[in-house]
């Protein structure tokens, strides 16, 4: 796998830049409470659109593994060991989330849940590093 040095940090060239784009989205959805309420909640998405809290948990734990071993990742989805350290990060916000919660509440329950303030920082810490 080829490196790139960009402002003097490796960056890996990735396998997959669709899946990277989905996993970019889902970490954006978990960064914005404003949208989550709008789209979780209220269902105010266009005609034809649809999403949900644990259709982004899908992505990262389920379809990309990217939250399940982020070093893994590096050259698949992600670029930097950077980037898997701030989805080591989100992924350990949302263990603790479901730790504290289980895994079967509604998404507003989950909104409403002392924990996921900690998901919203670390998504947005994560988004950061994804999107620098």
């Amino acid at each position: 796998m080829e490196e790139l040095v960009i402002l003097g940090k490796a960056m890996t060239e990735i396998r997959f830049p669709d899946m990277r784009n989905e996993i970019v989205r889902a970490v954006k959805a978990l960064a914005d409470p404003a949208y989550q309420w709008s789209a979780w909640i209220r269902r105010e998405l266009p005609p034809g659109e649809y999403d949900e809290f644990t259709h982004r948990i899908h992505i990262l734990y389920d379809d990309t593994e990217v939250l399940e071993d982020p070093d893994a990742a590096i050259g698949i989805y992600l670029r930097s060991q950077e980037e898997a350290d701030s989805m080591r990060t989100l992924a350990q916000a949302i263990d603790s989330l479901f730790d504290e919660c289980g895994t079967h509440l509604s998404d507003e329950a989950y909104l409403r849940a002392s924990g996921w303030p900690a998901v919203v920082q670390a998504a947005n810490a994560a988004l950061s590093s994804l999107e620098s």
